[in-house]
């Protein structure tokens, strides 16, 4: 059964887990796989909209009836244990993913997380590193828009060159190691918007600066000179 693109390749990174939890379900799409193919014993049906949990809860109602899934409504990881040890978290902002697992109540970082951030996603790469966490996955695909994915676990990583440089934090580590056609053809339009923004009049020079920087970076990308 393919769900579309983006939700297809999101659960491919999905495994076996006892407690699943999908934080920001919307439709319930990922949990339904889970369960289906037996990836997990329970599952958590997690979002802020009572409208987006309805929907999970009618997909998933035989599940909810067996008690194998449970619809919580709530903010981030209100209703999710901290012993759940496996988390998607995909269509949210980076940032707001940090928030999500900085909480001071009910913040945590999951034992394995897959998490698919709309923008902000090298403020998420700083924030899972900086807490120890091995970045397994990282890279660009397309589905119409361009989107990341960070896939990894909480146990530190101890393999030899775990630590990110700071072209890895930009740019993500698979993009740069494998060039992904999605990655290199979204960074060609960044270019182009960084050298349309650079035409406009009246550019403090402060901006100016910072434009070519940016253009700098993104032709090093292109050209395989950053790495």
């Amino acid at each position: 059964m393919s769900y579309g693109k983006r939700i297809d390749t999101l659960c491919a990174h999905l495994k076996k887990a006892t407690v699943f939890a999908d934080v920001g379900c919307d439709h319930g799409y990922c949990s339904e796989y889970m369960l289906k193919n037996g990836l997990c014993e329970r599952a958590i049906l997690s979002d802020i909209s009572k409208g987006s949990l309805k929907k999970a809860e009618n997909l998933l109602a035989e599940y909810i009836r067996s008690g194998q899934a449970t619809p919580v409504l709530g903010n981030g990881f209100f209703g999710v244990p901290k012993t759940t040890d496996e988390v998607l978290i995909a269509g949210m902002g980076g940032a707001e993913i940090v928030q999500i697992l900085s909480h001071p109540t009910y913040g945590f970082i999951p034992e394995y997380f897959v998490f698919q951030p709309m923008h902000d996603s090298e403020k998420l790469r700083r924030f899972l590193k900086k807490q120890g966490a091995n970045i397994i996955k990282d890279y660009t695909f397309k589905d119409g828009k361009f989107y990341d994915i960070i896939v990894g676990e909480k146990a530190k990583c101890v393999e030899q060159g775990c630590d990110y440089s700071e072209n890895d934090y930009e740019f993500g580590r698979d993009n740069l190691k494998d060039r992904p056609t999605a990655f290199l053809e979204r960074t060609e339009k960044l270019l182009k918007d960084t050298e349309r923004y650079l035409l406009k009049e009246n550019l403090q020079e402060k901006s100016k600066e910072e434009l070519l920087e940016r253009k700098r970076k993104l032709q090093g990308v292109l050209n395989g000179e950053i790495k």
